[in-house]
């Protein structure tokens, strides 16, 4: 399905740039897959990063072509054309099925994975004895009445279609913000938080427009919301297409090559050792001494489990020892005066 918005959006451009594919004329792409919601829930859409125009070649050089600004019906239009493309996919793999009055999804779900993923999809508690009834909810704003326009946005059949979103090629600025939002990680932790009685508690960013804010988990149903949005092994969710694509002929006459021997700034000079990840991820310092604050030199590392339980087994007899034969402190003044009776 990838492919079919990719084609379609850069058939598009091509044709607003005053071409067609067929001329030789390509655009790109870059599409970020996001798998999460603002609620914490599964819900799988796309971010492209589409170019504005569209690249002529000849020989070894290429010239880019700005495409005409689209307009409401346009993006109306491609809209449709997506959807019932989309649609013809899903009912050639028997996953939908064209019912005239009403199309369903028809799969079946197999493994616990699978359910996890279903409940998240529909804002459902997975496990535990609630399970099956929608995840609550805390509304703290009035609703929305009437849903703000956007010029260049499109809905239909439960499809949206974004393109107001435009960076020059000057606002460097501008093109770093959008790319860190749409490559942001899918849990804010400034805005979790735990409540008094154990449970999750997640803020979202903005407001729904019924007026909810807020959505409550209980611990298990958390982790099970956080396992449906993991994605299957060997999946990039990272895609590169047309001019940007890693075997296009003519890539490198578009992308500026790095410079041999120059490493960015931002960029670690070798890949993290274990030590450092577990720094990074778990905020767990191993390198630095809790007592003293130097520097500390791991010098072997133990990976056998009966190993590991025989040095923990006499690390706490000899804490237990320590503990038990700990000094006294001096005795009161009432003690002393009757020894020296």
């Amino acid at each position: 399905m990838l492919a079919v918005v990719q084609r379609g959006i850069s058939t598009f451009l091509i044709r607003q740039a005053g071409f067609t594919v067929a001329s030789g004329a390509r655009t790109g792409a870059v599409t970020l897959i996001q798998r999460f919601g603002s609620a914490l829930n599964l819900n799988p859409h796309l971010h492209m990063l589409f170019l504005d125009g569209a690249y002529r070649f000849g020989g070894t050089s290429a010239r880019f072509h700005r495409a005409r600004r689209a307009t409401h019906d346009q993006l109306v239009s491609l809209l449709d054309t997506l959807s019932h493309r989309i649609a013809r996919v899903l009912e050639r793999r028997g996953l939908l099925i064209a019912d005239p009055i009403e199309p369903y999804l028809e799969f079946e779900v197999g493994s616990s994975l699978d359910q996890i993923q279903a409940a998240s999809v529909a804002y459902r508690i997975a496990i535990g004895p609630h399970a099956g009834r929608k995840a609550l909810t805390l509304y703290s704003v009035p609703p929305l009445e009437e849903e703000p326009t956007i010029s260049l946005l499109a809905r239909m059949y439960g499809f949206s279609l974004h393109a107001g979103t435009v960076c020059e090629a000057h606002q460097r600025r501008k093109l770093e913000r959008l790319c860190r939002y749409i490559t942001r990680p899918p849990i804010a932790t400034k805005r979790l938080s735990v409540d008094d009685h154990g449970r999750v508690v997640y803020r979202y960013k903005r407001p729904f427009r019924d007026g909810s804010t807020h959505v409550v988990l209980e611990p298990l149903d958390f982790i099970a919301r956080l396992a449906a949005l993991v994605p299957r092994p060997r999946l990039n969710l990272t895609r590169f297409h047309g001019v940007f694509a890693p075997n296009f002929k003519h890539r490198h006459s578009i992308v500026p090559r790095r410079v041999s021997g120059k490493v960015d700034r931002d960029k670690p000079l070798a890949p993290m050792n274990w030590a450092q990840r577990l720094k990074r991820v778990f905020a767990i310092d191993i390198e630095h001494c809790p007592e003293c604050g130097g520097n500390v030199r791991v010098i072997a590392c133990i990976e056998d489990p009966q190993l590991i339980a025989i040095i923990l087994t006499h690390v706490r007899s000899r804490e237990s020892a320590t503990a038990a034969a700990a000094a006294r402190g001096p005795p009161d003044e009432a003690v002393v005066g009757s020894r020296q009776l």
